[in-house]
């Protein structure tokens, strides 16, 4: 009888009668296969996701994405991962969901080609349910980003964000048909598809009183959480209360308040990691703009990462979601162009579908500087764009960034027509006057110069029409090699799209560089919409001609260091900035009054021969010094936070510094570093700011640019001790450790 029984027992087992529910969602990062071109995968080697192969490459000037790609290679890569689904997975939903893939992605199952995605910054849904298996199931995932260019800064290559497991019963809710609207502060709408086994929909509301709500906004980011259920499937929605208007009249009202939008444009990389989206990196991205000062960001010129949203939703940064760069005529020879015919629809679902119920994201974008801007074609397809998007959310204004650089901007009218906010891009020089001529627009500076921020700052505040200026760029970037560059007297000359300029490899016109450091300019600008906050800043511009005579270019802003360490320069004019909201500024020099200077454009300048010591501002009861650093001591390690998470994903970002006997930073130290690593984690980038230093990212030896380096560990998936230790010849080596749990 009991053997009867245990039989009985092992038959329904295996029939998923006692098994466990499966969970709805879950994680597929971890131990994929991957190999690179045509090679099989007998050659292959294990790995975790996010990946992105290009940035473990060496840079080479004659990659063929070339400057638009930061000189890294690109190509083929194919990834595999085995899938072991229990019987509680009988008779289930079965999907897969990719956030993200670049590019011309193929999904197979079992040997099934079963979905896929062309463009690489959309997600997409491959339905399993038809191919999967209970036991072994073999996903296998081709990816194409060989035709170049198709780019105009860095993509990556790869799975280079999350791929997840959905497993519901049959009858489902389907997660991007689940829309929250709030057509008064104190009623929230669930509405939501629950799809059928035979495909039809069911549409299913709910409401929501809430007598009392915490309205979300930059200063206060509150979100709210909610289940929806329908039959067995249950999801949990996250969203936040805020109310969004704006007229030519009253500028843009968040929660009935007047806002102006200090902005940041962001490609989507993150820097040394390249686009491989970790949340952490996401978190640490959306993070740097906040702490910059900035309360809006622009996601140009793609839909980014779900973390980055959701990110910008918990920090509170106002977000415009951008679609595309260009439209039908070609910027590059395999850009969106290719697509749009078939996929403009399909890719704008994929956005705002998804993207809807963030409340950070107060504007969705259709494009960039469309090439096609002066034919009368452009503007049927601004409306088509226009009005799908209205189909799926009506709730939020429409913009795209208009640029022209001829006598023609007044043609585009009505181009601009077809949008709830006109986006500017280095054109509102032209707003007063576009104003007297169409006194109804809405207009944001949708990509300013990063030089220009007090002359666009003073517009804003004078001009209610105007609501915003989003800088180009928040952060240095990789790719669109040499932006923002300062250059010498000798080296290859112009802009960084008159000719290729390798070995620049990146951008330099981010507010805030690739280690994370916030140059003078994000200071700058923080103080202009922020006020002081009580604090001063003061900076010191390269004395022209201490390296070589200085050139600038058309993004970028004269090279200005937190420095006092000009040795060879000893008597020779130097010029100081001191940025504050106070009237007047006095600068002493090792105690002793150099001057008093009236502030203009809320910055006080200052010329005086240069001599060691402490450079010392006051104003209005405020001070900051500089001081001359001494020879490098030691090196100091400054982990962003104390614990790794061992799971895998977590990151720890580590800014390594030279500095002195009395913890200076030593400015000018370019010092050669190795890193060694131990535990279960890994090291996964290595850099520095220099955006012409070849060294690579993936190894565990770089130099120090300005006196500073970041490197990046990645959490395993073992709880323990991890320990990294950084050496530099003829310093005492420097040790940090790390609790993984």
């Amino acid at each position: 009888m009991t053997r009867l029984l245990l039989l009985l027992f092992s038959i329904l087992l295996s029939q998923g009668v006692f098994a466990k529910t499966p969970e709805r969602r879950q994680l597929l990062n971890h131990d994929w296969q991957f190999c690179q071109n045509d090679s099989d995968f007998a050659q292959a080697r294990t790995l975790s996701l996010p990946h992105d192969w290009s940035i473990h490459e060496r840079f080479d000037r004659n990659a063929p994405a070339g400057n638009d790609g930061g000189y890294l290679p690109t190509g083929k890569g194919w990834y595999r991962k085995t899938l072991t689904l229990g019987p509680e997975y009988r008779d289930k939903k079965v999907r897969l969901y990719f956030e993200g893939v670049y590019m011309n992605s193929v999904v197979y199952v079992n040997g099934h080609r079963a979905g896929g995605w062309p463009y690489g910054y959309s997600s997409f849904w491959v339905d399993a349910t038809p191919y999967y298996i209970i036991g072994k199931n073999e996903i296998v995932v081709s990816v194409d980003n060989s035709h170049q260019k198709n780019c105009r800064w860095y993509s990556g290559s790869g799975i280079y964000r999350n791929v997840w497991l959905f497993t519901t019963p049959t009858t489902y809710i389907d997660e991007w048909s689940v829309q929250v609207l709030t057509p008064d502060v104190h009623t929230v709408q669930l509405k939501a598809e629950v799809v059928h086994p035979q495909g039809q929909r069911t549409p299913v509301t709910r409401t929501l009183k809430v007598e009392n709500p915490h309205l979300w906004s930059p200063d206060d980011p509150y979100l709210y959480q909610t289940e929806l259920a329908e039959g067995d499937d249950r999801i949990t929605v996250t969203y936040g209360i805020r109310t969004i208007d704006y007229s030519a009249s009253k500028g843009l009202l968040l929660n009935g308040k007047p806002l102006k939008l200090n902005g940041a444009c962001l490609h989507h990389d993150n820097g040394i990691m390249g686009a491989a989206a970790f949340d952490a990196a996401e978190y640490r991205k959306a993070r740097l703009m906040k702490e910059a000062g900035f309360n809006a960001v622009r996601t140009s010129h793609n839909p980014p990462s779900e973390a980055f949203l959701r990110a910008c939703d918990e920090l509170g940064l106002l977000v415009i979601d951008e679609a595309f760069d260009g439209w039908r005529e070609q910027k590059n020879a395999h850009d969106y162009h290719e697509l749009i015919d078939q996929w403009w629809q399909r890719d704008l679902d994929a956005m705002v579908l998804r993207d809807r119920n963030h409340p950070s994201i107060f504007c969705w974008s259709i494009g960039n500087e469309v090439i096609e801007r002066k034919k009368i074609e452009i503007v049927k397809t601004a409306h088509l764009m226009a009005s799908h998007i209205r189909q799926l959310d009506a709730t939020r204004p429409i913009t795209s960034a208009l640029a022209a650089w001829d006598s023609d901007w007044d043609i585009y009218d009505p181009l601009a027509a077809e949008h709830d906010i006109v986006g500017y891009n280095y054109m509102m020089h032209k707003a007063e006057s576009d104003h007297e001529r169409q006194p109804d627009r809405v207009m944001m500076q949708t990509e300013s110069y990063p030089r220009d921020a007090w002359k666009n700052y003073e517009r804003m505040q004078r001009l209610p029409y105007v609501v915003g200026d989003f800088v180009w760029t928040g952060l240095d970037y990789i790719g669109e090699s040499g932006i923002g560059r300062w250059y010498y007297e000798g080296d290859a000359p112009g802009e960084h799209w008159e000719r290729p300029l390798y070995p620049w490899h990146a951008a330099y016109c981010g507010d805030v560089d690739l280690t994370g450091w916030r140059k003078p300019i994000s200071h700058y600008r923080s103080l202009l919409y922020n006020g002081d906050g009580g604090q001063l800043y003061m900076a010191v511009r390269e004395p022209d001609g201490y390296q070589g005579k200085v050139k600038q270019t058309m993004w970028g802003t004269w090279p200005t260091w937190e420095s006092w360490t000009w040795p060879g320069w000893e008597g020779k004019p130097i010029e100081v900035e001191v940025y504050t909201a106070k009237p007047a500024v006095k600068l002493y020099l090792n105690d002793q009054l150099v001057g008093e200077q009236p502030t203009k454009e809320m910055k006080a300048l200052f010329t005086l021969p240069y001599a060691e010591g402490t450079l010392r501002a006051e104003a209005g009861g405020m001070d900051t010094k500089l001081q001359t650093a001494g020879q490098p001591a030691s090196l100091r390690l400054t982990a962003d936070k104390q614990r790794l998470m061992a799971d895998g994903q977590d990151l720890l970002f580590v800014t390594i510094e030279v500095v002195d006997a009395q913890g200076r930073l030593c400015p000018n130290a370019s010092t050669q570093l190795s890193l060694r690593l131990s535990g279960a984690a890994e090291l996964l980038a290595l850099g520095n700011a220099d955006i012409k230093d070849e060294d690579p990212y993936f190894d565990a030896t770089h130099k120090t640019w300005k006196g500073r380096a970041l490197a990046v560990v990645r959490a395993g998936q073992k709880s323990g001790r991890i320990m990294l230790t950084v050496e530099a010849s003829g310093l005492p080596k420097s040790t940090l450790r790390i609790h993984q749990n």
